[in-house]
């Protein structure tokens, strides 16, 4: 094994102190969860524990010398969580990843089965249409199919295949309440550099506008997300792939490695050994473990370094809650205040993964994280040597992998060091005032959009929005308030449809936001918009209050979400109700009358939209 040993870094006091009170206020969870980890841990091996009837369902599809293995043997049998499918461009290459698997399983003396195969749905498939206001649940319909997959409780580790937006978060909530499990996770890689992202939203603004039509905007479409892969800008998904290198479940610098090719498969291989040499080293590494509150810390510290998703404000409130661990906005935003911004990558800049890959990619920015004291390197990993070993790149040598330090920034433009970064603060932000708390991400506004006051133009729908733009009712400054698109209301689905008219609205000089109680997107872009707030119009939150031309103040600044309506006013202003038809609307057709349960009891976006508490 390589030495990683960690240089001795001053852990920065904010990090110190912000970990630490996480730390007190999840001691009564975190200490229930550890409990319920190690009773767990300590049972019986499942096989032996099942009736002869139970272990023989268990083992009747294996070959004859799997089954062997498993009843006389006792070998380490490997549960395989899959979200393929080929709807995904992302997950179609995870077609033969579990016969590599079960082929690099077999060699070391061990099994591997597909436990179980979860739901993954494609946001940019449903985007702007009824289908996704399935989508945020259906992170924890993943999280309960990982549950069903695993609960045969027949596995001494697991392996989560999966990348994309609610996928990876379902998953690794799913596997947090089997947290005695040794647990990899196993992703895809992005697909090969398409139509540069800028010329995919000025096609995308020209449509807008109507001066190119379907075949011109398709045309430009297919360009962009045109092979297996992950899409290439930074969203939702690729954000996934740098928390798990940064929470260490993942087989170091494999993020970003493309799909298809030798160096890939011997990854995906590489994730079999790993897990399988935790078992046989009796490595006490289990997922549970892994994930403990410095691990949290770290994934929100590369979160803000990097600008990524907004949607992570939802998703790791819900992981971090299912290994017994409470953090909230506050302290995204008081880690945003020391946590410098060190990538530029679509949108919030011009590259894609493809380009911040070669330029140094996740390892680089571990590496500077860690060096300037801003992650704990004192954590536990799915590998021996530590969250230093994820500051390295992997490569084929002879018929292995070794690693190598990813060494200076071969970009600038795309990733820089911490001590000259592109900004010295992170790229989300926490809005409140007297509409709530919310989001933003700043990384991707110009500096002179950072605050905006305006009146405000209320709509129930973002299909009212684009009727009003088409009429060119929004020719002005305008501060766009989209209501009832919170959880209880209709599954908070994102919003980026409407980015592009309102992307032209900010191109012809006016001032411009957007203010919701729904989401944006991994790909939130250039207009400021303050999303996720929180409490939801539909439970009675202030945003129901909000009339047409009331002035609204987004300041990223300071920090503040504010109606400029007298105190007293405001007060006594009645709150609007959600429309019966439109609350009708949301809840029938394509398949939403089966989620009815989950929109009624799901909690706020701040408290991670769960719905199973």
């Amino acid at each position: 094994m390589a030495n990683y040993a960690t240089p001795h870094t001053a852990i920065n006091d904010t990090i110190l102190r912000i970990t630490a009170r996480i730390i007190e206020r999840s001691r009564p969870t975190r200490s229930a969860y550890l409990q319920r980890l190690h009773a767990a841990s300590t049972r019986t091996r499942g096989t032996d524990r099942m009736g002869c009837a139970n272990l023989a369902h268990a083992v009747a599809g294996m070959p004859l010398d799997d089954r062997f293995k498993v009843v006389t043997e006792r070998a380490p049998n490997i549960g395989i969580v899959t979200a393929y499918n080929d709807m995904l461009s992302a997950h179609t290459p995870m077609q033969t990843y579990p016969d590599l698997i079960k082929q690099t399983a077999r060699m070391l003396g061990a099994t591997a089965q597909v436990a179980g195969g979860v739901p993954a749905m494609c946001d940019g498939v449903t985007q702007g249409t009824e289908g996704m206001e399935l989508s945020l649940f259906s992170r924890d319909v993943i999280a309960m199919a990982t549950a069903v997959a695993l609960s045969h409780d027949m596995f001494d580790a697991a392996l989560m295949l999966g990348v994309c937006d609610k996928i990876v978060p379902g998953l690794l909530i799913g596997a947090l309440h089997f947290g005695h499990l040794p647990t990899v996770f196993v992703p895809a890689g992005p697909m090969p550099t398409g139509l540069p992202n800028k010329e995919k939203a000025k096609t995308r603004e020209l449509a807008a506008l109507g001066l190119v039509g379907r075949p011109e905007l398709l045309e430009s479409e297919i360009k962009s997300y045109h092979a297996p892969g992950t899409c290439t800008f930074y969203g939702t998904a690729n954000s996934n792939q740098m928390l798990l290198e940064a929470m260490g479940l993942h087989v170091p610098g494999t993020a970003f490695v493309a799909p298809g090719g030798a160096l890939r498969d011997e990854l995906t291989r590489e994730a079999a050994r790993t897990v399988l040499s935790i078992i046989k080293t009796k490595r006490y590494a289990p997922i549970g473990l892994v994930v403990d509150e410095k691990a949290i810390v770290n994934a929100m510290v590369a979160l803000l370094a990097t600008g990524g998703s907004t949607n992570h404000l939802i998703h790791w409130v819900a992981v971090a809650h299912s290994a017994g661990i409470v953090i909230d906005w506050n302290d995204f935003s008081d880690l945003s205040d020391v946590v410098p911004t060190l990538s530029h990558v679509y949108p919030n800049g011009s590259a894609d993964v493809n380009q911040f890959q070669a330029a140094g990619g996740t390892g680089y920015v571990i590496g500077e994280l860690l060096d300037a004291g801003l992650m704990h390197a004192d954590v536990l990993t799915v590998r021996a040597g530590g969250i230093r070993e994820y500051t390295q790149e992997p490569a084929l040598q002879g018929d292995g992998l070794v690693w190598h330090g990813v060494g200076m920034s071969k970009d600038e433009s795309i990733v820089r060091p911490a001590t000259a970064p592109f900004s010295a603060t992170g790229g989300l932000k926490l809005l409140q005032g007297n509409l709530g708390r919310c989001v933003i991400k700043t990384s991707a506004i110009a500096d002179d959009r950072h605050m905006i006051e305006a009146p405000a133009r209320v709509f129930d729908s973002q299909e009212d929005l684009h009727t009003a733009f088409n009429a060119g009712d929004l020719d002005r400054d305008v501060v766009c308030v989209v209501r009832w698109q919170g959880p209880q209301a209709n599954g908070m689905p994102e919003l980026h449809k409407l980015t592009p008219p309102l992307s032209v609205l900010q191109g012809k000089g006016f001032r411009v936001a957007l203010v919701t109680d729904g989401r944006m997107s991994g790909a939130s872009g250039k207009v400021p918009a303050a999303i996720h707030v929180s409490p939801e119009a539909a439970d009675g939150g202030p945003l129901a209050k909000v009339r047409d031309g009331d002035v609204i103040r987004l300041d990223a600044v300071t920090g503040d979400l504010t109606v400029q309506v007298p105190e007293a006013e405001w007060a006594a202003r009645p709150t609007a109700v959600m429309p019966d038809a439109l609350r009708q609307a949301n809840a029938q057709g394509m398949g939403r009358e089966l989620f009815t349960g989950m929109r009624r009891s799901a909690l706020m976006a701040e408290q991670g939209a769960l719905s199973w508490m």
